[in-house]
């Protein structure tokens, strides 16, 4: 049985009237998962498309005009694509799955074709940008990706490089920032070389916990397949068989972006990170990030992503907040 057969066998959809459809979800686990605990879910959808919606048993009842039960409809539709692929339904997908006119609301597995299996969750494309960009990490040797934080341009790629890594397609990867905060000049920090460093990189650890858990993650740290190191450490290497990534890269100079693109090996990829409008540096013209961006767009083998406010995936109030900022400019 096809993949699009099976999922479509849980869904029942019955038009009552104009204003009302029946939905029926037969697979118990798909449905609990999908209407939440105390039918949060379920609370939130109505909120978000301006519907009443009525729970009992596995059949879930949409009363609303003819637009809004139409979208709650295909937000159900998505949720349980979700959950069929990954098997969980967070609070963010909520969000995403009422999303109106964006290309993954229109299609069924096509908006999952870049799913990331990580050991604590699957992670999937929340925008067409993300979905474009996931392909980029997975097929390009150097990708460049700019925009707004909250886009995932973090998260996605160190979902990507540790899953090559658990997949043994690479042998080591590397996470790097610079560390505008103290000059690089870490010698005065207090502790050793990793409790100088950790505070400038802890929005990595963040990441790496999350999606693979802080015993799986320190155990690598320990044995050196996962490295996490200031950019002022990378001078001088050759990367081979790697997986790099700089993050903060508004923070580094057009030099230092050249000498980290530079350090590229044998099966390797590099990416570059960063966001135009949160530069730390003392002279924002100091940073190299769109001035590398504009010097290598033409190089067919380098992908460049640029992100905006729409693919926001946080809490929603983060996209208002960026173009609250982008206005005043």
């Amino acid at each position: 049985m096809s993949e699009i057969s099976k999922k479509d066998q849980n869904l029942n959809v019955k038009k009552i009237d104009n204003e009302t459809i029946n939905i029926q979800i037969n697979d118990n686990e798909m449905l609990m998962s999908i209407v939440g605990q105390f039918d949060q879910n379920l609370k939130d959808l109505s909120k978000l498309t301006n519907t009443s919606i009525f729970f009992r048993g596995n059949s879930i009842t949409c009363k609303g005009n003819k637009e809004n039960i139409s979208i709650f409809c295909e937000a159900i539709r998505f949720l349980i694509n979700k959950y069929f692929f990954t098997k969980i339904i967070e609070k963010e997908d909520i969000v995403l799955a009422v999303k109106k006119n964006t290309e993954i609301n229109k299609s069924n597995i096509k908006s999952f074709k870049q799913l990331i299996k990580t050991p604590r969750k699957s992670v999937i494309a929340r925008s067409e940008k993300q979905s474009e960009y996931i392909k980029a990490l997975k097929e390009n040797d150097i990708i460049i990706s700019l925009g707004p934080a909250g886009t995932g341009k973090s998260f996605l790629a160190v979902s990507v490089a540790i899953t090559l890594l658990m997949e043994k397609k690479i042998e080591r990867v590397i996470l790097s920032r610079p560390a505008v905060e103290a000059g690089e000049k870490l010698g005065f920090l207090p502790g050793d070389m990793k409790e100088k460093v950790d505070p400038y990189l802890r929005p990595l650890y963040d990441a790496l916990y999350e999606l693979f858990g802080p015993e799986k993650i320190d155990k690598k740290i320990e044995t050196g397949e996962i490295e996490i190191a200031p950019l002022a450490f990378m001078r001088g290497r050759t990367l081979k068989n790697s997986f790099a990534i700089l993050d903060e890269a508004q923070n580094a100079t057009e030099t230092q972006i050249k000498m980290f693109l530079t350090r590229i090996g044998e099966n390797s990829k590099l990416v570059v990170n960063g966001d135009p409008s949160q530069v730390d540096l003392i002279n924002n013209s100091q940073s190299g990030l769109i001035k590398s961006k504009n010097l290598l767009k033409d190089i067919n083998e380098i992908k460049v992503i640029e992100f905006d406010h729409n693919d926001v995936v946080r809490h929603p109030l983060v996209s208002k907040i960026i173009r609250a900022y982008q206005k005043k400019h």
